[in-house]
C-alpha cells in the first residue's frame, strides 16, 4: 500500500515536499521502483518521476531541474521535491510503484500499485 501526502495550497516560485509511504512492502525489494505520476483536471495522467530500486532517477522535461525525487529506505518512504512551483504544476499527484523497464519508465500502465492522489494548487 501507498500513501501519497504533501499537497497543498503554494505561490508560483514557492516549493513543496510530497512524500509516498510505503507499507506492506519494502522499498527497493522486488526490484520496484516508485514514479511520481499528476493529472490535472481534464487531462491525462502523466508520469513525471521515477526512482529504481537502485536509486537511479529519472524526470520528465517539463520538471526537470526543478523536482527532485529521492527516497529514504529507513522511512521506507520516497519523496517529491517541488521547487519554482508555476501554475501548470497545478494537479493531483499521486505515487506508485511498478517495474517498467527504463526506456518505458513514463508508461502509466506499467505500474501496479497505486496510492490516493494529493492535490497541489499553483496560485499566481
Amino acid at each position: 500500500q501507498l500513501q501519497a501526502s504533501g499537497g497543498g495550497l503554494v505561490q508560483a516560485g514557492g516549493s513543496l515536499r510530497l512524500s509516498c509511504a510505503a507499507s506492506g512492502f519494502r522499498l527497493g525489494s522486488g526490484s520496484y521502483g516508485i514514479g511520481w505520476f499528476r493529472q490535472a483536471p481534464g487531462r491525462e495522467r502523466k508520469a513525471i518521476s521515477y526512482i529504481r530500486s537502485g536509486q537511479s532517477t529519472y524526470y520528465a522535461d517539463s520538471v526537470k531541474g526543478r523536482f527532485t525525487i529521492s527516497r529514504d529506505n529507513a522511512k521506507n518512504t520516497v519523496y517529491l521535491q517541488m521547487n519554482s512551483l508555476k501554475p501548470e504544476d497545478t494537479a493531483v499527484y499521486y505515487c506508485a510503484a511498478g517495474r517498467p523497464v527504463v526506456s518505458a519508465w513514463f508508461t502509466v500502465s506499467l505500474y501496479n500499485y497505486w496510492g490516493q492522489g494529493t492535490l497541489v494548487t499553483v496560485s499566481s
